[in-house]
């Protein structure tokens, strides 16, 4: 079987389900799967630096990346029009047996999808929480439009959607697409444990060898909630804690959350990492004792499966789509939208550190048994197989 996946961007920045995409087609190929990806040299504001035109190894993945359009105005950029990528679809789309491709609203992504639909190549459709409500609120007009006129055509011809939780099933059935559906979480490989992380960590911080360490990891964008979060630790003024924002996001933004930690009293006791990876973010999630995730919307939130793997409990939001898991299994705190409660929440944590190390421990279990990648893969493959044989009886995204 040969699978192509097709994604606008596998840049470290674009977060979490852009490195899902590299892990999942890994995971793949290890069980004997010829699968490849298909994508721009998209960085955000810059390119990445690698071959285009040609297959390469990239993270022990096969890559093939193509020159994408860097206009100076942003959504243009942020579009990710490759003419090189449309030429090489319609010339070799025929030679793969499936298509899965991840992300909507997006050139790589449409172009794929019309190429596929064209050609009568079968194909899978992750759209990222992109049909979530809160996504599409955002450029309500202009995605509107868009999905009218192209998107909702190449989402009904798609054999399946690939959704990743429940809740995101269940926002996408307001769109009463005609596409069936199936339900398949994100995997993750597990770090190796470090030794001392903890310790490791207030060094490399340069804070006591007792403070607590709030985390948060994640792409910084307004959905993040952090307008929320920031405020709500503000207000823990008899707390000793230290915050930690490990991410990256626009320029903009960035000034904006560095103006939100000043206006809110919290500048000394916040570390501004900028993007992590590799040994620093495994001692970051290892050595912490909160992750925090306020989001507005997560079709899933890779990042907090990622603490829970490591036994680091979390305080989400309802709008993340694990947190029906976190409240189910007490594996940390679910907190509404609200500045009081995520604050009063948070000082829960930190005044009930034997409580929550529990929660992280429960976390580690589960996540081991159930989320790995090799599980998951396992499960693909299945539906792949399914998707081949066109026997498949996936239920419709309708309410």
């Amino acid at each position: 079987m040969k699978v192509l996946h097709v994604i606008p961007s596998i840049a470290p920045l674009r977060g979490g389900p852009s490195q899902a995409v590299l892990e999942m087609v890994k995971a793949l190929q290890d069980r004997g799967i010829e699968a490849e990806i298909a994508t721009t040299n998209d960085n955000g504001a810059n390119l990445l630096n690698v071959p285009v035109g040609q297959r390469i190894q990239y993270q022990q993945v096969p890559v093939w990346f193509f020159p994408r359009f860097s206009p100076n105005f942003h959504t243009f950029r942020e579009f990710a029009f490759s003419w090189e990528l449309t030429a090489w679809l319609w010339q070799v789309i025929h030679q793969y047996d499936l298509l899965h491709i991840h992300a909507i609203f997006s050139y790589p992504s449409t172009i794929a999808m019309a190429i596929a639909r064209f050609k009568q190549v079968p194909y899978i459709v992750r759209p990222l929480g992109q049909l979530c409500k809160w996504s599409l609120q955002q450029s309500n007009r202009k995605k509107q439009i868009y999905l009218k006129l192209i998107e909702k055509a190449n989402l009904n011809h798609a054999q399946a959607l690939h959704l990743t939780s429940e809740q995101e099933k269940q926002e996408v059935s307001r769109l009463s697409l005609n596409t069936p559906s199936f339900i398949l979480p994100h995997g993750l490989f597990i770090p190796p444990t470090i030794v001392n992380a903890r310790k490791h960590l207030r060094q490399y911080l340069n804070v006591p060898a007792d403070e607590p360490i709030i985390l948060f990891l994640s792409r910084l964008h307004p959905k993040k909630g952090l307008d929320y979060l920031i405020p709500a630790l503000g207000k823990l003024t008899n707390d000793c804690f230290t915050f930690v924002i490990a991410g990256s996001g626009s320029s903009e933004y960035e000034s904006e959350v560095e103006s939100l930690v000043l206006a809110h009293g919290i500048r000394h006791r916040t570390h501004i990492t900028g993007f992590v990876q590799g040994e620093v973010k495994d001692i970051l999630m290892q050595g912490a004792d909160l992750f925090v995730l306020t989001s507005y919307s997560e079709n899933f939130g890779v990042a907090v499966l990622e603490a829970l793997a490591v036994g680091l409990p979390v305080l989400v939001t309802p709008g993340v789509a694990l947190a029906d898991v976190v409240n189910e299994q007490r594996l940390g705190y679910v907190a509404q939208l609200n500045i009081a409660e995520i604050s009063s929440l948070v000082q829960q944590a930190l005044e009930h550190p034997q409580e929550t190390k529990s929660m992280g421990d429960r976390a580690r279990q589960l996540v081991q048994e159930n989320y790995t990648w090799n599980s998951i893969a396992d499960n693909l493959i299945e539906i792949y197989i399914k998707v081949l044989k066109q026997g498949f009886s996936f239920q419709k995204v309708t309410q």
